[in-house]
C-alpha cells in the first residue's frame, strides 16, 4: 500500500514540474534547430511567433529547391497572439544557406531603424551559417511569396522591409 502511494506521488511531481509541452519562459531566446531543414532563433518574448515561422518552412520546404543560398529578407509582421503579449510588432528575417532555412525574429527598437535592427539581429546570428555561393534571387522570391501566402492563410499582416 505505501508503495503504492509512493509511486503515485512521484509521478504526480514528476508531471507537475517536467510535463512534456511546457511552454518555454518568454523572457529567453528560442532557438529551435531541425537538422537539415530550419533553424529559427526567436529574440525574448517572441516565442509566441513560432506557430506562424514554422508555417512559413513548412511552406518553403514543400515548393523550393533545397540547395543553394539566397539573400536575407525582412520582414515587419502584425500577428495578433503576439500583440497580446506586449508587442504590436514584430521583425521577421529568413535567409537560405546551403539548404537549409533560418529565420531570425526580434522585437523592434523604436519607431525607426526596423531594417537596421532585424539586420543586426540576423547577422550576428548567421556568422555561424557563411555564404557558399551567390545568393540566388529566386530563392528570395520563393521567401517572399510563402510568407504572403502563410500571412494571408493565417489573416497576419506582413510587410516587407527592403534596403
Amino acid at each position: 500500500m505505501i508503495e503504492t502511494l509512493t509511486i503515485i506521488t512521484l509521478c504526480v511531481l514528476y508531471l507537475v514540474f517536467f510535463r512534456p509541452g511546457k511552454t518555454p519562459p518568454l523572457s529567453k531566446s528560442l532557438v529551435i534547430d531541425r537538422p537539415g531543414k530550419y533553424h529559427v532563433t526567436l529574440a525574448p518574448h517572441l516565442n509566441l511567433a513560432q506557430p506562424f515561422v514554422e508555417a512559413i518552412a513548412q511552406r518553403l520546404m514543400e515548393t523550393s529547391e533545397r540547395s543553394g543560398d539566397s539573400g536575407t529578407q525582412c520582414f515587419r509582421v502584425t500577428d495578433k497572439h503576439v500583440t497580446s503579449h506586449g508587442h504590436d510588432t514584430y521583425l521577421l528575417a529568413i535567409t537560405q544557406r546551403n539548404g537549409i532555412l533560418l529565420f531570425q525574429a526580434s522585437a523592434p527598437e523604436g519607431d525607426t531603424g526596423h531594417l537596421h535592427t532585424i539586420s543586426e539581429f540576423a547577422r550576428s546570428v548567421l556568422v555561424r551559417f557563411p555564404l557558399t555561393g551567390e545568393p540566388d534571387t529566386a530563392i528570395d522570391q520563393k521567401i517572399v511569396s510563402a510568407v504572403q501566402q502563410t500571412a494571408d492563410a493565417k489573416q497576419i499582416q506582413t510587410e516587407q522591409i527592403s534596403q
